[in-house]
């Protein structure tokens, strides 16, 4: 899983380097404004948050300390996961029981789940002495990955007059795409909990996150350089394809191994014959 964690990490080093350029949060993905409008301390809480990402970033790069930086990393995307539960609270407070506020709330903890499940398959990696673990959180991080997808579908297609304002102005039809990334993010995410076509729905969806990195994500960083949350909407896009490219090779070394397993054991089983 080279490539993936090495994109894992580095992304994650930067996100490090943002909190602690800007001194802040990246509000869109780090909602420290859900404990409040002034949280006592919350420069020195970024500037925290910037060192322990970063230090994360650079400890899963190694296979040493590949485990002790999965575990950082899981450890602050979980506590970001956290902070979207009083940001919930008040959507719903303010906006009423409606699906869409619902959808749009689970949406924001589901995304930081997707960035915990590089930490699961991580782990399964380099797990060697006990392979019950092993299989558990190689599940764990098959369904923290696949179901995001399928709560990243539900906006889409709840919420698709908001989600077209994100479609580049130059793209016509906006609803249509939404609806089809949409339908994308659904069958990548089912794909992948179901091991079914799993390496391919990966694939898939990291090139389709790429395609939103170029579109989406990279133009506002040129357009306004000076906005963390620019940046950190690049940065966190790319988190997530590193995510997908993870489990495109954790799966392809999977189906490597069972494939090989299944030779020899019908090697054995020919062998046998009289």
């Amino acid at each position: 899983m080279k490539v993936g964690v090495w994109i894992y990490g580095l992304a994650t080093l930067i996100t490090g380097i943002l909190n602690i350029v800007w001194g802040d949060f990246e509000k869109s993905h780090q909602p420290i404004q859900a404990l409040g409008e002034h949280v006592a301390g919350e420069h020195v809480l970024a500037y925290i948050s910037g060192v322990w990402l970063a230090a994360a970033g650079i400890a899963i790069l190694w296979r040493s300390t590949a485990r002790i930086g999965a575990a950082l990393s899981a450890g602050i995307y979980f506590i970001f996961a956290l902070l979207w539960l009083p940001r919930f609270y008040v959507i719903m407070h303010v906006l009423g029981f409606q699906i869409g506020a619902i959808v749009f709330g689970l949406g924001g903890i589901a995304a930081e789940m997707l960035f915990i499940a590089p930490a699961a398959f991580v782990y399964a990696a380099t797990e060697t002495s006990d392979p019950v673990w092993r299989k558990r959180a190689s599940i764990i991080g098959r369904w923290m990955l696949g179901l995001p997808p399928i709560t990243f579908a539900l906006g889409h297609l709840i919420n698709r007059s908001a989600y077209a304002r994100f479609v580049p102005h130059w793209v016509p039809f906006p609803s249509f795409w939404v609806v089809l990334t949409g339908i994308a993010f659904l069958l990548a995410g089912c794909a992948i909990i179901s091991g079914i076509q799993d390496l391919l729905a990966a694939r898939l969806l990291a090139l389709m996150l790429l395609v939103f990195e170029v579109t989406v994500e990279i133009p506002p960083v040129f357009s306004q350089p000076r906005s963390q949350i620019a940046w950190g909407g690049a940065v966190y896009n790319l988190t997530a394809i590193a995510a997908c490219w993870i489990f495109a090779e954790f799966a392809r070394n999977h189906h490597q191994r069972s494939s090989q397993i299944s030779d020899v054991s019908q090697e054995l089983a020919l062998s046998s014959v009289p």
